[in-house]
């Protein structure tokens, strides 16, 4: 009952004016249902943005797509209410579901892109050639800038130091909630040329004192509506985790925007110039002002 319930909102928060308009037969007006923040990034990089009628709770920027049709969060999708736009094409990250949904949408016979959600440069020009294939554009261009833009920070950020830097996604309780390995954000820390403090597993987990001060984090980077939510830098470093380590004794802390550093999007080059330069890197050239940026 609470999923019908969820599925008629999603349904009657579509407006009107988002409904599909009757065209002549053999219009090819298209209408692109993007969900992940860096897919809805890169279609209005490569100019397709007209094309996109809806979006996700995770597509905040450009600014263009939060005026669209917000469908939820994308590990929560409304499949009813998606299916109410009349979409041409769905264009899926990998982490979108649940899979029921994604299942009703198969059957409702929607035509559906899914891109791989990984971290790295390289999956990065994956996902523009992914996203350009699926809109029929060229993202060649797009691809190439993103890479120069990468390459040119290279040499700054190899002869920096290496900071040991804790990215903590929320205060969970008090206990700061961290990130180990292979996640988004301990890709774009080394990327960006810091040692990630958590090695110790994999994923996010719960950080002791002992774990944080074995850690013993040069600085903490955190989302900026996670740290305001955590109280901000002093409430953050008084929690017993985190109180007798170097970046509490420093009171450094980093509060950025996760889509921006953590997305792996056409942004990711620049927000890897913007955490280098706080990690203290010499040297970093001034990266192009692209649109997309």
């Amino acid at each position: 009952m609470k999923r019908r319930a969820l599925l008629h909102r999603a349904t009657l928060a579509v407006p009107a004016a988002a409904l599909p308009v009757r065209r002549p037969h053999g219009a090819r007006t298209r209408r692109v249902v993007v969900v992940g923040s860096a897919l809805t990034e890169i279609a209005f990089a490569l100019g397709a943005g007209g094309q996109v009628v809806a979006v996700d709770s995770t597509s905040r920027f450009p600014g263009a797509a939060q005026h669209l049709v917000q469908i939820g969060y994308m590990r929560a999708l409304p499949p009813e209410g998606i299916v109410s736009l009349h979409p041409d094409l769905l264009l899926l990250s990998s982490e979108a579901g649940p899979p029921d949904a994604l299942a009703v949408l198969r059957a409702a016979r929607q035509r559906m892109v899914v891109v791989e959600d990984r971290a790295g440069p390289a999956c990065v020009v994956a996902k523009i050639e992914a996203v350009a294939k699926a809109l029929q554009c060229d993202g060649r261009e797009l691809a190439a800038c993103f890479a120069a833009d990468a390459a040119a920070l290279d040499p700054a950020i190899a002869g920096a130091g290496r900071p040991r830097v804790l990215f903590v996604l929320s205060l969970s309780r008090g206990a700061p909630m961290v990130s180990g390995r292979a996640t988004h954000a301990a890709s774009m820390l080394q990327w960006a040329g810091a040692a990630n403090a958590i090695d110790a597993f994999e994923g996010f987990r719960p950080l002791s004192a002992e774990a944080a001060l074995a850690a013993a984090p040069d600085l903490v980077v955190m989302m900026q509506h996670a740290l305001a939510e955590a109280g901000g830098p002093e409430a953050l470093f008084e929690t017993p985790q985190l109180r007798f380590t170097p970046a509490a004794a420093a009171r450094r802390v980093i509060g950025i925007d996760g889509a921006y550093a953590f997305g792996w999007g056409p942004r990711s080059a620049h927000a890897r110039r913007d955490l280098a330069a706080a990690f203290g890197a010499q040297g970093l050239p001034v990266l192009p002002a692209r649109p997309w940026v």
